[in-house]
């Protein structure tokens, strides 16, 4: 039908402005300083012409490796804390990231929503996309803001899993609309695949990140929604990238398990060229 042929086209016009990224959580990884050259040099063989690249070291190695990454690989740490220098014992801020030349910051990951089923608080949607991006955002910082669902809202339909992704970006809503897409990147990750090499179908995929895009559209602005980058992270991997990558609303991934191996390089291969 015209009509759909029309909207199919504007989708994919819109991501043509989408400069793919692709991002490597090492997450609590490796438990070795030893080993941590050779995954500096794995991501170091990214091809960064085609695609912005960062890699979220563990918060110990941070410190470690920051400066080894070439140019256009970017060093992101993995968490920070609310408000700056002082008496936040075991935390890291935003103030410091600056200082050690970092323009990127995670924060959200489901690891932090209480997926580690520990007798303490998780972080609530309030703290990460309201005060934790604001105040990222306030101090120079570019931000990943992590959603997504576990398995027994995804088992009730795309519905109740954008609730849920509704929730988790609702109390961001105003910092989108004061500092832009440029600024800000969403890595949805469906809880139920991050880990477990079971992967969200393309379809699935596509489906959740143009309802992302449209809910986007509505809460910000259609602007906002055409130029914000949706990374797709569960479970990503060599094996999926190319299919996963031509989903016109997956402008790259969040790649857990498979940036501690030489693949990287190939799974940011598979995305440019998808996107070619």
């Amino acid at each position: 039908k015209p009509r759909n042929r029309r909207a199919t086209e504007s989708r994919e016009n819109a991501t043509m402005g989408r400069r793919p990224i692709v991002g490597g959580n090492w997450k609590c990884n490796p438990a070795e300083t030893a080993k941590l050259p050779e995954l500096v040099k794995n991501m170091n063989a990214c091809n960064t012409d085609g695609c912005d690249v960062y890699v979220c070291p563990s918060p110990l190695h941070v410190g470690i490796v920051y400066k080894d990454f070439k140019e256009g690989v970017h060093c992101a740490p993995q968490n920070c804390n609310f408000k700056g220098t002082g008496a936040y014992t075991g935390e890291m801020c935003a103030d410091q990231m600056v200082d050690m030349g970092m323009k990127w910051c995670l924060i959200g990951h489901s690891e932090r929503r209480g997926e580690f089923g520990l007798p303490t608080p998780a972080e609530s949607s309030e703290l990460i996309a309201k005060t934790k991006m604001g105040y990222l955002l306030e101090k120079g910082m570019n931000v990943i803001l992590a959603i997504g669902e576990p398995l027994s809202i995804r088992e009730k339909g795309i519905k109740a899993v954008m609730e849920v992704c509704k929730e988790n970006l609702a109390p961001g809503i105003a910092h989108m609309k004061e500092y832009g897409a440029e600024r800000i990147v969403i890595a949805y990750e469906p809880v139920w695949s991050i880990g477990t090499g079971v992967t969200a179908s393309p379809a699935q995929a596509q489906e959740t990140h143009e309802e992302i895009r449209k809910y986007l559209a509505e809460a910000v602005s259609k602007e906002f929604a055409d130029a914000v980058r949706i990374q797709y992270g569960g479970s990503a991997n060599a094996k999926n990238a190319a299919e996963l990558g031509a989903c016109p609303d997956v402008d790259g991934f969040l790649v857990g398990g498979a940036s501690l191996k030489p693949e990287i390089k190939d799974i940011v291969d598979l995305l440019v060229a998808a996107k070619a």
